[in-house]
């Protein structure tokens, strides 16, 4: 079917849907162009939250090797990596399939409330869970997914139900991510064989499990991705966006990000991710998040992955810190698996996360930019502030007991203290008598994250 039909016929779709939500005479707000889209504001919530955990999870939980693994199926069959040919030639019968391996994600240890609890204990106030990869499995019960979803074959469960309910018991915000593409899938293949003047993988599958989702499960951000090689025009994204903002049942809450067609990325959207570990070198004039996978070759997990491949604590905190003072989010993945267990390493370091944040969570959630970014004093110092006070986050410790800061400038009324002792003030002089301060700093709190935040009042 031509492009412009498939158009109308979503049109329509999203048209009748909105008329069994909200009846007659309720006008649209957003038009479906990005002009429109773009104008809409940032729910207060996103920018407040900070912190959130990513989840990759699915079939490709099962074979769990290799850099990328929930790239496997891909890198086996399309791309032919020797490596992973040896290792399916060496482990599996000549006749095995990639479906061969969902009836193996038992997930029989998947346990949402120790999962839920584990998030809430990292700090993290939303949660993006993999509710479709590239491979196509869907985590939930997808009627446009027949023998390929979680409660048809493998786990026998809704893993995306379970899990949002388990974190909304605890206030944790829930996002959902979805791959808008499928590697093998025939209507896909053909749609991308015509130059995607046609749009059967649309309106068969993508779209009516978008749907799917927004009504069943109300998320409170959608993370879509696997969009680079079709334009927008092709998925439909703005007339989707448009129902989503306007008539969904989370139009007033959800957060989308820019992942929505080829060159959208880092220009369209609610919030930018512009590429995975986006590292920008200066603050992005759109809000925008940082998604960091723990193990540095991977989103899914490996069973091959080694220690040095993995970041320590203090790693995660000077990467969130930089984050945080940069006006971003942070979006910190781990790969849980195949059976549903969460690997100790990972939990070791999520948890201690959680610890630091409890100390200086103050200077990370709902805090903004400050005017001056970072310095190096004799250590490197990140800034950020919220209502009347600075926060300086020291990655390290000085040698000496004296910190020197030269961007903060002085009042009479400036006070100083560490987070690990809010109730204790420090002594303090000043540098200059235009700027800057030094710091008598106490013994030195046990920190495994080697951070620590000074709390300044009275200073501009």
């Amino acid at each position: 079917m031509a492009l412009q039909t498939r158009s109308l016929c979503f049109l329509l779709l999203v048209a009748l849907v909105s008329l069994l939500l909200l009846g007659p005479g309720c006008a649209a707000r957003y038009t479906a162009d990005w002009t429109s889209l773009d104008s809409r504001p940032l729910p207060p919530w996103f920018d407040e939250a900070k912190v959130g955990i990513f989840v990759h999870w699915g079939v490709f939980s099962v074979p769990s090797i290799g850099k990328y693994s929930e790239w496997f199926w891909y890198w086996w069959k399309t791309k032919q990596s020797a490596e992973d040919v040896l290792f399916m030639t060496e482990n599996y019968p000549p006749d095995f399939e990639y479906a061969d391996f969902a009836p193996q994600f038992h997930a029989e240890f998947f346990d949402p409330e120790s999962w839920a609890e584990l998030f809430q204990a990292s700090g993290a106030r939303y949660v993006v869970f993999t509710c479709k990869h590239h491979e196509g499995f869907t985590n939930w019960p997808s009627v446009n997914s027949w023998n390929w979803n979680s409660m048809d074959v493998g786990p026998h469960q809704d893993l995306v139900g379970n899990l949002a309910t388990a974190i909304r018991k605890r206030s944790l915000r829930l996002g959902l991510y979805h791959s808008l593409y499928e590697w093998f899938h025939p209507l896909y293949l053909s749609d991308k064989k015509s130059g995607f003047q046609t749009q059967e993988f649309v309106a068969h599958k993508t779209l009516p499990e978008l749907l799917d989702l927004v009504m069943t499960y109300k998320p409170d951000l959608l993370w879509s991705d696997g969009d680079w090689e079709a334009p927008d025009t092709y998925w439909n994204s703005t007339q989707f966006l448009a129902w989503l903002y306007n008539d969904s049942p989370v139009k007033d809450e959800v957060v989308t990000n820019d992942r929505w067609g080829k060159d959208c990325a880092c220009k369209h959207g609610g919030y930018y991710n512009c590429a995975d570990r986006y590292t920008p070198d200066k603050p992005p004039k759109c809000k925008w998040e940082k998604c960091q996978s723990i193990d540095l070759l991977s989103w899914g997990y490996r069973r091959d992955m080694k220690l040095s491949e993995l970041m320590d604590l203090p790693a995660i905190i000077e990467d969130l810190a930089y984050v945080v003072a940069m006006g971003g989010n942070y979006l910190l993945n781990i790969g849980p698996m195949s059976d549903g267990i969460i690997a100790p390493v990972f939990e070791e370091r999520l948890r201690g996360l959680g610890t630091w944040l409890k100390i200086n969570g103050e200077a990370i959630y709902a805090s903004k930019p400050w005017r001056v970014i970072t310095e190096n004093s004799t250590v490197t110092i990140w800034y950020t502030t919220k209502g009347n006070a600075v926060y300086a986050i020291m990655i390290g410790w000085p040698s000496v007991p004296l910190l020197q800061l030269s961007k903060p400038s002085t009042t009479v009324d400036t006070k100083v203290v560490l987070m690990d002792s809010p109730d204790v003030l420090l002594k303090w002089t000043p540098l200059t008598a235009l700027s800057g301060l030094e710091i008598v700093l106490p013994t030195m709190p046990v920190s495994p994250g080697n951070a620590w935040c000074l709390k300044l009042e009275g200073v501009f």
